[in-house]
């Protein structure tokens, strides 16, 4: 099936009382929830001062970002993540109109919960993409029309993107209006840019300082780049 490309955030006295406390009695950082939004736009998980600082290039509509996503999320959080060791940076590299729609959706809402919507997107995908593979001629030309929010609103109905949202709280009137923000496109477009100036081959790829970790392409592969870093 072809899918044409839709575009040619304490009072001064609990600080000091936290100061005071030994190390073991103060609460630990809680980084598999702690979400900073980039300047790129990009969403990055974990700890800010990690020693590895891992970016993540990733196609909602790609099998292979989906197997990884299922394989590496609970125990890159936990062991990894969590101990602040390393931070996780998702850079979108969109392919095509879906692509696109899902990667508006995941960025729709608190940016708190994006790593929820991602992994939703991903870990769901099998269910979604066999709605988008039985597409007609006609759903895939709606997709693709020159009106960006129409194709981005029909893509979420045939493919049910809706009703996911739902279950994250945000209804159809707000998923519209993420659906159409030209600004939050360009911004996801613009994301593609990294993975070209780093040469990434497919997806998913990985890269930290700048540079692409050419033998990482898995979790497995990934896991044992990542203990080499450590």
């Amino acid at each position: 099936m072809k899918i044409a490309s839709a575009f040619a955030g304490l009072s001064a006295a609990v600080a000091l009382t936290a100061a005071a406390l030994p190390a073991t009695a103060q609460t630990k950082a809680n980084w598999t929830a702690t979400v900073k939004v980039e300047a790129d736009g990009t969403h990055t998980l974990g700890n800010p001062e990690a020693k590895v600082q891992l970016s993540e290039f990733v196609s909602y509509t790609c099998s292979h970002c989906a197997n990884f996503e299922k394989a590496s999320d609970a125990p890159l959080r936990l062991a990894y993540v969590m101990p602040g060791k390393v931070s996780v940076r998702v850079v979108h590299l969109t392919r095509d109109s879906v692509d696109l729609a899902a990667a508006l959706l995941t960025n729709c809402g608190d940016a708190d919960g994006f790593f929820a919507r991602h992994h939703m997107f991903l870990s769901s995908q099998d269910k979604w993409m066999a709605k988008i593979e039985k597409a007609t001629t006609a759903q895939e030309a709606r997709w693709n029309g020159e009106d960006m929010a129409a194709s981005m609103r029909a893509i979420a109905s045939d493919a049910g993107f809706y009703d996911m949202m739902a279950h994250r709280g945000v209804d159809r009137a707000a998923a519209n209006r993420c659906l159409g923000d030209t600004a939050m496109a360009r911004t996801i477009l613009e994301q593609r840019k990294e993975a070209a100036r780093l040469g990434v081959p497919g997806t998913p790829s990985f890269a930290s300082e700048g540079k692409l970790l050419d033998q990482a392409y898995d979790w497995p592969s990934l896991d044992a780049t990542l203990k080499s870093m450590l």
